[in-house]
């Protein structure tokens, strides 16, 4: 004789609890936001790092003559790319379940 399959139970949340987590919620919408902010303004500081020129005197020139950023302000810059692009991969590494 075969045994006798039970149907699976389903447990149901309890009425007087909510079955989302909302501190849970929160946490990752603060921590979105803030990361978000956090590589706009590394990308925005490179790109004004590379805006940068090196004027001699400290005067900016009229026009023409363009002049190219310091080798600190690009090396800075790329820095600030660099680190954009690794918070992007990490991001998406954190989504991507097959690569893990």
């Amino acid at each position: 004789m075969a045994p006798v399959r039970m149907a699976p139970q389903i447990h149901l949340a309890p009425q007087n609890r909510s079955a989302l987590d909302w501190s849970g919620l929160g946490e990752v919408a603060l921590v979105s936001i803030g990361a978000t902010v956090g590589v706009v303004f590394v990308f925005a500081l490179g790109v004004r790092l590379l805006s940068q020129r090196d004027e001699p005197d400290g005067r900016p020139r009229l026009a023409g003559g363009r002049r190219r950023p310091s080798p600190l302000a690009r090396a800075v810059a790329g820095l600030c790319f660099l680190a954009c692009a690794a918070a992007v991969a990490y991001g998406l590494y954190l989504i991507v379940p097959q690569f893990h």
